[in-house]
């Protein structure tokens, strides 16, 4: 049967539409918790630990248990949202030498792979973005089911100076240590 160029068309884009479709529903987004999710860090100061968290964030996840390799994530961290518990040392790490919050709002992490991994684990690998640096970073994350919801909880360890995070006589690390840890822990149903 003879079909017109328009109609074969068409045809095709129909089924361009549906495997799309399809495809969409084999990951699906997750609704997240934020009553229930949370973003800290963890980092040294004078050998001292000391953990802050933001208040703000948002976390777009798709995730399938069935087919983890096909899972992607993004988190979008509010920079002036980070809470030291002092509204004085709230407002110095919103300055330049630190987070520089007015030029840089956002800090992004976009996942690349998320893999089965050992223990029962994944391993999550993507861009981290923070004062307008973007490195390539890697974790291993839990997932586990808490009645209808999924929790995911992982940490990420970083060094500030990538970043820029404590600039000028602030990059010395004696008086805070270069290396962070930035810890989550996000809730999430369909």
């Amino acid at each position: 049967m003879f079909l017109s160029p328009h109609v074969h068309r068409l045809h095709r884009t129909a089924v361009v539409v549906l495997g799309l479709a399809v495809a969409g529903v084999a990951v699906a987004a997750l609704r997240v918790d934020q009553g229930k999710s949370n973003v800290t860090i963890v980092f040294k100061q004078l050998n001292v630990p000391v953990e802050a968290k933001f208040k703000k964030f948002d976390a777009q996840i798709d995730f399938d248990s069935g087919k983890p390799e096909a899972a992607k994530a993004t988190i979008a961290i509010d920079m002036p949202s980070f809470d030291l518990g002092d509204p004085e040392y709230n407002k110095e790490v919103l300055k330049k030498e630190w987070f520089n919050a007015a030029q840089f709002p956002k800090a992004t992490f976009v996942s690349s792979a998320i893999k089965p991994g050992a223990a029962g684990k994944f391993d999550v690998t993507g861009k981290l973005t923070i004062k307008g640096k973007t490195a390539d970073v890697s974790f291993p994350l839990t997932i586990r089911k808490d009645g209808t919801s999924q929790v995911f909880e992982g940490t990420l360890p970083i060094k500030r100076l990538t970043f820029n995070i404590g600039e000028g006589e602030w990059k010395d690390t004696g008086m805070v240590a270069d290396e962070v840890a930035i810890k989550f822990r996000v809730v999430a149903a369909q």
